[in-house]
């Protein structure tokens, strides 16, 4: 197949990139880079992307050509489509700073509904009807327990969780009206790298726990802040469903294999169903690294529920979906080498 993969040098665009290649499908990007330091900060919907090493690395992929644009340029979107005989999309640029959405709300509305709305019309008109979209678990908010079905309220605690489920009803809207087949494929925490060690977890700032965490304990960052230890939890900070990139990238490929097959998939968790703590996290990447990580304790951020894990068993029966990389200390192991 022809795709196209908005945020595609991000973190987890670049690994489903890669696997998508390797899987035989030819790969059109387009990405603005703004989340990258090779970028600037001017188009602002880059999901999380590396350095300008990185970049090329993936460009560099046979069958895969890096368009630098804006997703909410319609003609350029259309133009792609139409040239490369584009037949799905896959959706991975975003704003998904949480605390970033409580300050400017309308930046991620902009990003995140209204340039992703421009993105689907223009490449619906192009002839795209697959459409493979990166959700997020912040569309559940606080959960009234877990681990979290599909079926569970969605009452997002953040303008980015919001932005996120607002645009999943537009593709459920686009369904019914257009005979789109969509997934929108609800992440729970991303995290780790490619094990050949390639490949990292490079955020523009960075603001995810396990990359902060390496790189205090390695002496490459500051001492970790963390967010609140008066959660309901047994620790007392937050617990979160951690699933490997690579992990990720392989049911983005399966969820891209039932579109092709005619089966609309909506929406779908993509976790592990086992949670950790921020602690459990801290005390496993401190026996990898073998030095303990720096760190202090601070407020609780807005919009962080105490627990979010997924109930993966729809994942696992409707694509055949097990991750193979998620266990907590081989997915720290995999990061840790990436970062040496």
């Amino acid at each position: 197949m022809s795709l196209l993969v908005t945020g595609g040098v991000g973190f987890v665009g670049s690994h489903f990139v890669r696997a998508a290649v390797e899987a035989g499908h030819h790969v059109v990007i387009l990405d603005d880079l703004s989340g990258s330091a090779a970028g600037g900060a001017s188009g602002s919907q880059a999901e999380c992307s590396a350095d300008g090493e990185a970049i090329s690395r993936i460009a560099a992929l046979p069958g895969v050509t890096l368009q630098v644009g804006d997703i909410g340029d319609s003609a350029l979107v259309a133009s792609l489509c139409r040239q490369n005989r584009v037949s799905a999309l896959l959706h991975f640029a975003g704003k998904i700073q949480v605390g970033e959405s409580v300050r400017r709300p309308e930046l991620h509305f902009d990003v995140n509904f209204t340039r992703a709305l421009s993105l689907l019309e223009a490449a619906r008109h192009a002839g795209v009807d697959n459409v493979v979209f990166s959700s997020t678990a912040a569309v559940y908010g606080t959960p009234g327990h877990v681990p979290i079905p599909e079926s569970a309220r969605c009452e997002p605690d953040s303008p980015y969780g919001r932005s996120k489920r607002a645009f999943e009803w537009v593709l459920l809207s686009a369904a019914v009206a257009h005979g789109i087949k969509w997934a929108a494929l609800r992440y729970f925490n991303a995290a780790g790298a490619h094990p050949d060690g390639t490949m990292r977890e490079a955020h523009h700032p960075e603001t995810h726990l396990i990359p902060l965490a390496l790189d205090a304990a390695l002496g490459k960052g500051p001492p970790l802040s963390v967010f609140g230890s008066d959660y309901p939890t047994p620790d007392g900070t937050c617990v979160r469903d951690y699933i490997h990139v690579c992990d990720l990238a392989q049911a983005h490929l399966l969820a891209l294999r039932q579109l092709e097959h005619g089966h609309s998939l909506g929406p779908l968790n993509l976790g592990t169903g086992t949670g950790y703590s921020v602690r459990q996290v801290l005390d496993t990447a401190a026996e990898v690294v073998g030095r303990p990580v720096p760190q202090s304790m601070a407020p609780r951020r807005p919009g962080d529920p105490p627990q979010l894990v997924a109930d993966a068993s729809s994942a696992r029966k409707r694509l055949g979906f097990a991750p193979a990389r998620s266990d907590l200390r081989v997915l720290l192991e995999d990061a840790l080498r990436s970062r040496r």
